[in-house]
């Protein structure tokens, strides 16, 4: 789908709105402020979907890839997205509080698909330092989310560094990091996703 994104205003999501969840505290301590990341919201609505695009430039925090701050869906809603540019790793955890009950990561290029699934906290993560992420997403015009954990536990329970994925001590029982595939089509039927 083509949008002319010049013609929108997005919400911009600020180093200010996520320096608990850097990995770099230093970085983070001593940083300006500065725009991470821009979400174009609800660019289409349709059949009870709302469509997003996210545009999430290469930097660095730090020591660690630029990432989006990490949240779960409130219910059992899940999101199906693709990247329209650049790469992108989705870090997807099932916690119960600071215990990790699962954890993996998809790497997804152009053209890719990713379901996000239901219960499961998830952090987008942009693996370059060269090119910018741009993401195109459907999810039910009821699906909302919690950041809370993240806040709390300072981020998902790995980070994504120039040095690898380094646990996060904030959690408990991290299993080793398994990586899934992501899909090369798009499902036929979207209604799955206006489940809660």
């Amino acid at each position: 789908m083509e949008v002319d994104l010049k013609k929108l205003n997005p919400d911009v999501r600020h180093l200010n709105d996520m320096r608990e969840v850097v990995f770099d505290k230093e970085w983070a301590k001593n940083s300006p402020d500065m725009d991470l990341y821009y979400m174009y919201r609800k660019v289409k609505q349709e059949n009870e979907l709302n469509h997003n695009i996210t545009v999430t430039p290469a930097k660095m925090l730090g020591k660690e890839f630029t990432k989006t701050k990490g949240h779960i869906h409130i219910g059992a809603y899940q999101e199906l997205c693709t990247v329209l540019e650049g790469e992108i790793i989705f870090l997807m955890q099932k916690t119960n509080g600071p215990a990790v009950e699962d954890v993996f990561a998809v790497r997804a290029k152009k053209g890719e698909y990713i379901i996000l699934l239901s219960n499961y906290g998830h952090v987008a993560i942009n693996p370059s330092k060269t090119d910018t992420l741009k993401t195109y997403d459907w999810s039910s015009e009821n699906c909302k989310s919690d950041y809370s954990l993240f806040e709390k536990l300072q981020g998902a329970c790995y980070y994504y560094t120039i040095n690898g994925w380094i646990k996060n001590d904030h959690y408990k029982n991290i299993p080793e990091l398994r990586f899934e595939k992501p899909s090369k089509s798009v499902p036929e039927n979207l209604d799955f996703l206006k489940q809660g």
